[in-house]
């Protein structure tokens, strides 16, 4: 074995070598939450390039958020293989459809709705359906309809799907208005008028491009073959995700070859909301009988007291085997009870102003909740008690008028950078005229200490990170203490987490299949990697007691 090859799998587990080892496919990676399954697989695919079974260039790796295809594309980098496109679905499918659409379709490119809240308002009008659009009624409805484009249901046959029970409307909102609710009816109409005023504008949203390009590769053979001439080794990982209509683009990619990895955990399945399923996961083996099935067990994100909590919560539920305790002993989760909604976010905001002062940086502290009406008040809790704080949220940072002005300087800066020079020093320099304490300034900074560990090293290699960033939509970290829902928050880890409002009316959440919402309680146990506080006002969630936090 080389010498570089024998380096690859120094760092590995036993299981986790496993999978870099396995390089041929199809391979199937059961990987419970922090077992360490991005390193297996970005290892695998490095391993795989050094010892001759692939170009790096025929690779494709796909995960579902740009922040971890970001992740992705950093450790590749560090194991000496930046060349592997590693990216979501919608990233990959976009770049195929934009270079194949003058020989597919013909054209001007249609221009891509990266919200589709303008669209919606102006739909409801069209439907004639009067009611306050408020961003939660426009969040409810783009969900709808991004569940039935990404199911392939068109808008004349979405009531029935719904009449079926093949989807359920929820029953309760964020919004406070009654108003806010609309049938299926309702919400197919707007749905028609969406679509038709999409195509007044010539514009496409993102469920568009992966119907899009899997009409083009299913209709063109031409392209269909350069495609898949192009890339011939798979990787997915979160493959209990995906969804019929990443599934079919999938298979079109990948035709009848099986040389794919794909890496997943059924226990943490919770978009099902979204159209993902985990069936094509847990069905894996039966269209692939040879694949081989490798399981990562050991838990290095958390203490042994939170994956023992873990633990419990997949046992009641019938979720999956057990995590393996690996790291050394801390504190035991606690779960505390209020008399009121606001005591407990006082209580919260007192607790991590504490966990502060004790010197903990702000950024290891992330607040979890259900809704996004919850993160609201925990963060009007935090701003009165002083302390900085970021929601989570889908706004596209380096689309802010503030970070456009950050770049534009980034890039006339590395002109004259000298590459040998210390860039960070000069870069630190270059921002501080938008002022010593701004936020994004900050974020930019901290991000190019943290890329320049992983060898970017020079002014001009962070700008061409940045635009790559910029173009996957995949922002850094902004200063303060997180506040994220459960499903924002999954793929991510802090020290220190706090789960709010843990109480029966949000946990589980009405309209919600309960295996889904414990699995989605399992998530938020699993980002806690030293410390976990849950609270609830009122009526504890019932998951509370299966997981032995109260008494029954």
């Amino acid at each position: 074995m080389a010498q570089l090859a024998q380096e690859i799998l120094s760092s590995l587990d036993e299981e986790q070598r496993a999978v870099a080892t396995a390089v041929r496919g199809p391979v199937c990676v059961i990987a419970g939450a922090g077992t360490g399954k991005t390193r297996a697989i970005t290892h695998r695919l490095a391993y795989a390039v050094d010892i001759g079974v692939v170009d790096a260039n025929r690779i494709l790796a796909l995960t579902f958020t740009a922040r971890a295809a970001g992740e992705m594309r950093s450790r590749l980098r560090t194991l000496g293989v930046p060349n592997i496109a590693a990216r979501t679905f919608h990233a990959a499918a976009l770049k195929q459809l934009m270079y194949f659409w003058p020989q597919a379709l013909g054209g001007r490119f249609p221009s891509l709705l990266t919200s589709k809240s303008g669209f919606l308002g102006e739909a409801l009008d069209r439907a004639g359906i009067a009611v306050t659009k408020s961003p939660s009624l426009l969040r409810d409805i783009s969900g709808e309809i991004e569940w039935a484009k990404v199911m392939q249901i068109p808008s004349d046959e979405y009531a029935k799907s719904v009449e079926e029970g093949q989807r359920r409307l929820p029953t309760k909102t964020q919004s406070k208005s009654a108003a806010s609710r609309l049938g299926a009816l309702d919400i197919a109409r707007v749905y028609e008028a969406y679509e038709s005023l999409k195509k007044q504008e010539r514009a496409i949203d993102f469920e568009d491009v992966l119907l899009l390009t899997v009409g083009m590769l299913e209709e063109e053979r031409e392209i269909r073959e350069r495609v898949r001439d192009q890339y011939r080794y798979f990787t997915v990982d979160e493959y209990q995700d995906v969804s019929p209509l990443q599934q079919r683009l999938l298979d079109l990619w990948l035709g009848k070859r099986e040389d794919i990895c794909v890496v997943g955990d059924p226990a943490q399945t919770i978009y099902s909301f979204a159209g993902a399923t985990p069936a094509f996961l847990l069905n894996f083996t039966k269209k692939y009988p040879d694949a081989e099935v490798i399981r990562l067990s050991a838990g290095y994100r958390s203490t042994p007291e939170i994956i023992n909590l873990a633990n419990t919560i997949l046992r009641n539920g019938g979720l999956g085997h057990d995590l393996d305790a690996v790291n050394s002993h801390g504190e035991l989760p606690k779960s505390s009870a209020f008399t009121s909604e606001s005591g407990e976010l006082i209580s919260i905001a007192e607790k991590v102003g504490e966990t502060i002062k004790s010197g903990i940086s702000p950024q290891a502290i992330a607040i979890l909740a259900r809704t996004n009406a919850q993160l609201e008040a925990i963060e009007d809790a935090l701003n009165l008690a002083g302390i900085e704080n970021q929601i989570r949220t889908a706004e596209r940072f380096f689309e802010r008028g503030a970070v456009r002005e950050m770049v534009a300087a980034i890039r006339s800066g590395s002109v004259l950078s000298d590459p040998k020079g210390d860039w960070l020093s000069e870069l630190r320099d270059l921002l501080k005229q938008f002022g010593e304490n701004d936020k994004f300034a900050r974020a930019l900074i901290q991000l190019a200490h943290e890329l320049s560990s992983d060898g970017i090293d020079s002014m001009r290699s962070f700008l061409r990170e940045l635009e790559d960033r910029a173009e996957q939509n995949n922002p850094p970290a902004l200063p303060g203490v997180t506040l994220a829902t459960l499903h924002g928050a999954k793929g991510l880890e802090w020290d220190w987490v706090f789960i709010a409002g843990a109480s029966a009316s949000n946990l589980p959440w009405a309209s919600a299949p309960i295996e889904e919402e414990r699995r989605l309680f399992y998530v938020g146990i699993t980002r806690a990697k030293r410390s976990l506080s849950i609270s609830y006002a009122g009526e504890p969630s019932p998951f509370l007691r299966e997981a032995g936090l109260i008494s029954a």
